[in-house]
C-alpha cells in the first residue's frame, strides 16, 4: 500500500476513535494527477448525506495533459462503502463534538482507497499532553540507549 496523500495533522488535532476504508468515485483526470502525487487532504473533511458519504475539500490538483474534460481541484467526491458502514457512521457522527477526517489516500490492488477516521477534536490542554507524553518518552528513550552503550 502506497501512501498517494497523508493527512499529517489528523493525529495531532483529533482523538481518532474508529477508522474505515472507503472507495473513492474518481474521473481519469483525478487518477492521473494522483498517480503524479498532485493531491492534498489535510483540510478535508466528510459527511453522510441522504444514505452517502461525500468527501469535501480534497485538493487533487487539475491534471497537466487534460483537456476540456479536466476535473475541478475542489469536487465533492463520493465515498464507497456499504450500507451497515454509512449507518454506522451515520450514528457515530450524530453523537456532538465526532467528525469524519480523511487519514490518507492509497493504492490498493490498483484502486485508490482512503482511511476514514470518525475523530473527536482535542483541546489545547490535550495537545499540550501529547507533546509533554512525547517529549519524556524521547528522554527515556535517550537515556536508554546511553545506558546500554556504556556496557
Amino acid at each position: 500500500m502506497a501512501d498517494i496523500a497523508k493527512n499529517s495533522k489528523a493525529h495531532h488535532d483529533y482523538h481518532i476513535l474508529d477508522t474505515f476504508e472507503a472507495g473513492i468515485v474518481l474521473h481519469g483526470t483525478e487518477v492521473k494527477a494522483m498517480r503524479g502525487g498532485k493531491c492534498q487532504i489535510t483540510e478535508a473533511f466528510a459527511r453522510v448525506e441522504k444514505d452517502e458519504v461525500w468527501l469535501y475539500n480534497a485538493h487533487i490538483e487539475e491534471y497537466s495533459h487534460g483537456n476540456v474534460q479536466n476535473h475541478k481541484p475542489k469536487a465533492p467526491r463520493k465515498l464507497l462503502l456499504h450500507k451497515a458502514e454509512i449507518r454506522k457512521l451515520f450514528g457515530l457522527v450524530a453523537v456532538k463534538g465526532n467528525s469524519l477526517i480523511p487519514l490518507s489516500l492509497y493504492w490498493k490492488n490498483g484502486k485508490v482507497k482512503l482511511s476514514l477516521a470518525v475523530a473527536k477534536g482535542k483541546q489545547v490542554f490535550d495537545k499540550r499532553d501529547d507533546i509533554k507524553r512525547r517529549e519524556s518518552d524521547r528522554e527515556l528513550h535517550r537515556a536508554k540507549m546511553k545506558f546500554t552503550k556504556g556496557r
